[in-house]
């Protein structure tokens, strides 16, 4: 899954908007939404999302 379904799942279990997430994060749907579709989010702010979220991001190794 690409970090785009991996937020937008989240956004759906959540019940979140894009647009509620682009207001807590502090910018517009379309600045968040262009940088999911082009995969140049960077890693510190999929942290944050994460965190407005109250999800943990984790690192495993592969089996």
């Amino acid at each position: 899954m690409s970090i785009r379904e991996d937020i937008k799942s989240i956004l759906a279990k959540e019940n979140i908007t894009m647009s509620q997430l682009a207001e807590k994060r502090g910018t517009t749907v379309s600045n968040l939404s262009q940088k999911l579709r082009r995969k140049t989010i960077p890693f510190e702010e999929v942290r944050t999302i994460t965190e407005i979220l109250g999800y943990d991001i984790r690192f495993e190794k592969r089996k």
